[in-house]
């Protein structure tokens, strides 16, 4: 019993691993992965004219961070801009990329690391401009070697205002890397495309020796761009659509000069020109307001609100989604022998839901812009708490349907009752769940789009979310004004207790896909929070469905502890403390170093797997005094997660087989002192007094 206490205890600390350690993952060996800096290329701020500032990013050796088209995994960077009032930003400007072979055969896009790369932004400034002017930006990157860390930076520009523009200190890097950028103008050798099944050839007529060039797509699409003989590359179609657009580069053997031009498989225009930058993702990347990048010549309104109808209704289909739907199916499959107006009014409850989430997309989308930000499909699920948010949601949905427990409301017996009868607001709330769990799942046809949307004003973005919703709707309107047609449906019978099981077995498929978005935005110990969360909910969850009984009293206070445990696990997952960030890797070389300094120094032998390391941890060397104590001395961390062993030869002269094992060093140079397995703040702090000189 005492175990099973402490591994409950153990469970409520380590929720608040979630998301605390994001900065400290982005240095690795004392090297710092990526260094952000935001940089003007003027001096000063003319009113009513446009400056080009950019965010710099220097790169560790062996590293590499991502293009708008990251490739087969990976995510760009984005930029997120805190303007003052009036000013607007345009697209991230990006130069050419290079092309990476990552573990598992996997073709990626991005910028090399020992380098540093510069990704442009033109903001414009209003008519009337009172300096000093402060520009804000929030950077957000993956980086990666043979793993992948996120990272992010807070960036700060000020620039006074003048009347006329004066090149800045770093005019001439802005210089060099818009040299770096694809050209919007026909290429200088004759292209030609050439549809196939699948895919399109794009063959390249070039009497220039010694040229070898490379073909990088905007356009997402599922399989690799394969060189032919003859200059000529063979291009995957995006899902559902025939269009690609791509950079084409050029390099010279001899010189090793290399340009690039966009290209595209229709008539190039304007607005075209623009894809690269509009593309890929996140606040700050979107496109100028009336262009229409990505979505190919000619796009008018009437022809994308159609597009967005069929894409609407292609969301039924996908993966994401699916399961829901198929949860839906059993509602109608219960009232098939109710009056056919109840039917369609359960029907009309039900896309309602759908038509009120997408307008409320719509109108985040139209506010957003009204202060200046941008935004871009499924921008929601950048936000790693409502990832998680999603996660336990579904989470809870497929302990449901897995008959770990039943939703019940006391005086209204069940509330989800999937394989029976449902009321009008219960057929809404599936109709919003349905639609919140299509968001991220882009069908083909909103490619275009979408992207269109962005551009345009308030009255066509909401026209298009209304017309995505229609889309959306329109089978279970048809389904539910004809419910004869459910006759073709196979009958109720024990195969549905069966099918609803498999359904939540899906459901927890989402959940490991939602994780995985949770892992890459706050790296392991965000996933492992995650994780903890969701076995605290499930556990909780399990109480509930083994002792609440509808009307019983008891029922009430299990309900109540059920919700306590709920509580305080995510309360403990949003007030984390503070995570000691200066620690050193440990050497017995940097001990010998520091002790010549005559500085008491702190080790922590430990290893992520060690539920011992993780008490002491939360419990005493991350709070309170010892926190502050331990950030005025010299702190070493031997990781011995891996089995490092040196860290085996070390425990091992210390006396020691196992972790976790804490060695206070004295300034004057005096035998280590060992600290017990199991620490208390008074442990700790009388420790380092002794070694203080």
């Amino acid at each position: 019993m005492a175990r099973l206490f402490y591994l409950l205890l153990l469970f409520l600390l380590t929720l608040g691993d979630f998301g605390s350690r994001h900065a400290e993952a982005q240095e690795v060996n004392g090297v710092t992965l990526v260094k952000a800096a935001l940089l003007s290329e003027t001096a000063k701020v003319v009113p009513g004219k446009t400056i080009t500032v950019g965010v710099r990013l220097d790169i560790a050796k062996d590293w590499h961070v991502y293009w708008v088209n990251s490739g087969d995994s990976g995510i760009p960077t984005t930029i997120t801009w805190e303007l003052p009032p009036g000013w607007k930003a345009g697209p991230i400007q990006w130069p050419l990329p290079t092309r990476h072979l990552e573990p598992g055969d996997l073709v990626t896009f991005g910028y090399e690391g020992g380098s540093e790369t510069l990704l442009m932004v033109d903001l414009t400034a209003p008519g009337e401009v009172s300096g000093p002017v402060t520009i804000k930006a929030k950077a957000a990157w993956l980086v990666c070697k043979e793993s992948c860390i996120p990272g992010s930076a807070d960036l700060e520009l000020t620039l006074p205002v003048g009347e006329t523009a004066q090149p800045g200190t770093d005019a001439a890097l802005f210089t060099t890397f818009r040299a770096q950028l694809p050209k919007t103008e026909v290429p200088p050798f004759p292209v030609h495309w050439s549809a196939g099944e699948g895919a399109a050839t794009l063959k390249i007529e070039d009497a220039t020796p010694g040229r070898t060039f490379e073909f990088f797509p905007i356009t997402p699409i599922l399989e690799h761009v394969e060189a032919l003989p003859d200059e000529s590359f063979r291009i995957p179609y995006a899902p559902g659509s025939t269009h690609l657009q791509g950079v084409i580069t050029a390099t010279d053997s001899q010189t090793g000069e290399r340009h690039g031009w966009i290209i595209e498989n229709q008539q190039p225009t304007e607005a075209a020109a623009t894809a690269p930058a509009a593309s890929g993702s996140a606040t700050g990347t979107g496109a100028g307001e009336g262009s229409a990048p990505g979505g190919g010549p000619g796009l008018t309104v009437p022809y994308a609100l159609f597009l967005g109808f069929i894409g609407g209704f292609i969301l039924n289909l996908m993966p994401c989604v699916l399961p829901v739907i198929a949860l839906k199916i059993f509602g109608f499959l219960g009232q098939a022998g109710e009056s056919r107006q109840r039917v369609f009014r359960i029907g009309l409850s039900f896309v309602a839901g759908i038509f009120v989430w997408f307008t409320g997309v719509a109108l985040l989308v139209i506010l957003a812009k009204s202060v200046g930000r941008e935004v871009s499909w499924a921008f929601q699920f950048q936000n790693p708490v409502f990832v998680l948010a999603m996660a336990v949601i579904i989470f809870v949905f497929s302990l449901n349907l897995l008959g770990v427990f039943e939703i019940w409301l006391p005086g209204t017996g069940r509330l989800v009752n999937l394989s029976g009868q449902e009321g009008y607001g219960g057929a809404f709330v599936h109709g919003m769940f349905a639609t919140l769990l299509a968001t991220p799942c882009t069908a083909p046809f909103l490619g275009p789009a979408l992207p269109f949307a962005f551009a345009q004003s308030a009255p066509v973005t909401l026209s298009m979310f209304l017309a995505i919703a229609a889309g959306m709707g329109f089978p279970y309107l048809i389904l539910t004004a004809q419910p004869g047609w459910m006759r073709f449906l196979p009958k109720p019978g024990p195969w549905m207790e069966r099918l609803k099981q498999l359904m939540g077995f899906l459901l927890l498929g989402t959940v490991v896909w939602l994780l995985g978005v949770v892992g890459v935005q706050k790296g392991m110990d965000g996933l492992m929070g995650a994780v903890w969360v969701l076995l605290g909910i499930g556990m909780a969850a399990w109480i509930f469905g083994s002792w609440v009984r509808p009307g019983a009293r008891r029922s009430q206070l299990v309900v109540a502890l059920a919700g306590i445990v709920t509580v305080i696990g995510l309360a403990l997952l949003l007030a984390r403390p503070a995570v000691h960030e200066g620690w050193e890797t440990w050497s017995s070389e940097r001990v010998a170093e520091l002790r010549k300094e005559g500085k008491p120094i702190f080790v922590d032998f430990t290893a992520k797997w060690c539920v011992n390391c993780k008490f002491n941890e939360n419990f005493v060397l991350n709070r309170g005094e010892v926190s502050r104590q331990l950030k005025g001395i010299p702190t070493l961390k031997a990781d011995w997660t891996d089995g490092d062993p040196l860290i085996t030869a070390e425990l091992k002269r210390l006396g020691r087989a196992g972790v976790p094992v804490y060695v206070v060093y004295p300034a004057d140079g005096g035998e280590p002192e060992i600290l017990p397995e199991i620490l208390t703040s008074g442990i700790v702090l009388e420790a380092l007094e002794r070694a203080s000189p």
